[in-house]
């Protein structure tokens, strides 16, 4: 792929956006849509004890619809502290937890950020740099319903659409001897399980 690619903020994105990511030289981040539901714009998936596990941002709900740069996380109930303890029930004896674990502990025990997209960029940040992803990353200044010259995955990314034409070879994941391999989880199942081979790997996927 050649063109520029236009893509959703996302709460630990599933493997597949780092994927698409890769493919092209620069990435432009939505800030203008309106927030959607029950993707991955607030949400994530990762493989627990038992089977796989939603961890779910909660917002502050308004009357009329918002944009995305304009969405504000609750901290009614402590869902920092939540999140923090399924990571490390699921990924504590993960080869590469504790490599790691510096890096993202202060997210859920010492920051707070207002808004979504605060937290969603910084952490998105820290991803590609720890996985070294070689891509140039851009904020939207405006919506565009259809960009030029671009390949449009803010609609594909939710758990409610896999994708069918990935293939995703399978790697040791910390349950194996309970669950069968379990595909396109969040980025961090691949981080806490290849480490620096992560990048390997997201380069290895193929398009079928």
């Amino acid at each position: 792929m050649t063109s520029n690619g236009h893509f959703p903020i996302c709460y630990f994105a599933p493997i597949s956006y780092y994927y698409y990511l890769l493919q092209h030289p620069t990435c432009y981040l939505e800030m203008h849509e309106h927030f959607i539901k029950q993707t991955y714009r607030n949400r994530c998936q990762i493989l627990s004890p038992n089977g796989i596990q939603n961890l779910s941002i909660p917002i502050k709900s308004v009357k009329s619809r918002k944009t995305y740069k304009a969405t504000k996380i609750a901290y009614v109930e402590n869902w920092q502290m939540m999140h923090w303890r399924s990571l490390e029930a699921a990924y504590r004896s993960s080869p590469y937890f504790e490599f790691y674990e510096d890096h993202f502990a202060p997210f859920f025990l010492e920051k707070k950020y207002e808004y979504l997209h605060e937290l969603n960029l910084a952490l998105n940040k820290l991803i590609i740099k720890l996985i070294n992803i070689p891509v140039k990353v851009k904020l939207t200044t405006s919506f565009e319903k259809s960009p030029e010259n671009s390949t449009d995955y803010r609609e594909i990314m939710s758990p409610n659409k896999i994708p069918t034409n990935l293939d995703f070879k399978p790697y040791i994941q910390v349950f194996s001897d309970r669950h069968p391999f379990m595909s396109n989880l969040s980025i961090l199942d691949l981080l806490f399980n290849q480490g620096p081979n992560s990048i390997s790997y997201l380069k290895g996927i193929k398009e079928i």
